[in-house]
């Protein structure tokens, strides 16, 4: 089953300094119908104009995960960590035990764009730690690259059976995911006109896929996106069990 969900209905959120598509519920934007997709609990699209700072936060129990579109992407936390990210890059924070971060424009002139992902771990009270890899752009041209899972090695580890893939597709070109048993995709075309299966997406629309045995998606225009494969039935963790 393919449940399509187009730009116009994904909820948009401004604030001057920064812009956002906020796919599931998250802050002040409530939707009991949109809650996420398994273990996966937000998918946000966020721009943040030149020198922009999301201030120092904190968060728990949470497998933090950004992938950077455009611009440059800066890391500060309260461990210590830091790192300048570009286009292609992407990162995992664990925020088990209790974290402070903030996601700052690197660049005083240009704009950011990136896509966080808030996927719950399954393992409560999880040292904080951060993990950063930078993919180029030919590492994910013409097929579905994965950049996260819960093995790590080549790709950023995720404490959660959950994987996320990445993709820069040519006209014509045609890429297939499989999903085992029990599982689903939340998938987002960042830019481009696709389809999925049958069924025709552009800019900005998404799909979760659900009760089948995978998913086929096919170029019609330049196109790039990101697809999050998660188990449908999880047990929470965590502040997220109570």
């Amino acid at each position: 089953m393919l449940l399509v969900r187009r730009d116009a209905e994904i909820h948009r959120e401004e604030g001057g300094w920064f812009a956002a598509r906020w796919h599931f519920s998250f802050d002040q934007y409530r939707d009991p119908a949109q809650m996420g997709l398994g273990p996966l609990r937000v998918f946000n699209d966020d721009r943040l104009v030149p020198g922009a700072i999301w201030p120092l936060h904190p968060h728990r129990d949470i497998e933090g995960i950004t992938y950077v579109l455009e611009g440059t992407f800066e890391h500060a936390d309260s461990l210590g960590n830091g790192g300048i990210l570009p286009a292609g890059s992407i990162q995992r924070a664990t925020l088990g035990s209790g974290m402070w971060h903030s996601e700052r424009n690197g660049s005083p002139t240009e704009p950011l764009r990136f896509i966080q992902l808030w996927i719950l771990p399954d393992t409560a009270d999880l040292a904080p730690s951060v993990e950063q890899r930078v993919f180029t752009p030919a590492d994910r041209t013409d097929r579905l690259l994965r950049v996260a899972g819960p093995e790590g090695g080549d790709v950023v580890r995720v404490h959660q059976d959950a994987s996320v893939h990445v993709a820069s597709l040519s006209p014509g070109t045609e890429a297939r995911h499989a999903l085992a048993g029990g599982r689903g995709a939340y998938v987002y075309l960042i830019r481009g006109e696709a389809t999925l299966e049958d069924v025709e997406v552009s800019t900005g629309d998404a799909a979760r896929v659900v009760e089948q045995p995978g998913l086929r998606i096919r170029a019609r225009q330049p196109s790039e996106l990101i697809v999050v494969d998660v188990p449908l039935r999880w047990q929470p963790v965590g502040v997220w069990a109570r």
